[in-house]
């Protein structure tokens, strides 16, 4: 498995896909700001799944922002999109200059320590824009990210630094399965803000 530097313009993935990591895109002091507010002023809510038709709620916390109201439908559960924040509105601006790409919504995680995880799954809900890009901030805890391809033995990992960017593109979510495993060495919270475009 290989953890790579931050070339942005470098594919992490060596086929059927493109993602590229950006490294901090923040300064220390920007990171650390965006991550207190968002952390005391989201309303965040336990996610929920249904898995086998039951349903099960997750230690770890969600919140759904966008354009307008938007329903966004993923493993069995239905959100409806708040309203952008200013501190939000500041980062889709930051993230929208750099990729050129423009997005009109944001699933925010939070982990509270390693603990909390995400299992092995592709973004590629109906109601998100086919093969569009997703633009992943991450702020706090330190966190490893890993590919692995739907069809194949090819994995590919990188460590996702606080205040930095990783952006998937073109077939990546129609190939590719992607993680963040569970580490007991981890004690802090971590938060990630997905920037999406919804149909």
């Amino acid at each position: 498995m290989d953890l790579f530097g931050t070339d942005p313009s470098a594919n992490l993935l060596p086929y059927d896909g493109l993602v590229n990591y950006h490294g901090p895109i923040l300064s220390p002091e920007q990171t650390q700001a965006y991550f207190e507010t968002l952390l005391h002023t989201i309303p965040w809510k336990n996610d929920e799944a249904v898995i086998f038709g039951k349903r099960i709620i997750t230690a770890r916390k969600v919140a759904w922002y966008g354009d307008s109201a938007f329903s966004y439908t993923y493993s069995g559960t239905t959100k409806q999109a708040l309203a952008w924040t200013a501190e939000l509105a500041a980062l889709k601006s930051r993230v929208e200059h750099i990729t050129g790409t423009r997005f009109n919504s944001c699933l925010l995680n939070l982990y509270h320590d390693g603990n909390e995880g995400m299992a092995w799954h592709s973004d590629d809900e109906k109601s998100l824009a086919s093969d569009s890009s997703i633009a992943s901030i991450s702020l706090g805890a330190e966190r490893e990210f890993r590919f692995r391809h739907k069809h194949h033995e090819d994995k590919a990992a990188v460590l996702l630094e606080s205040g930095s960017l990783l952006v998937m593109q073109g077939r990546t979510q129609t190939h590719w399965l992607h993680s963040i495993p569970k580490s007991k060495k981890i004690k802090t919270p971590r938060i990630n803000l997905t920037f999406r475009t919804m149909r």
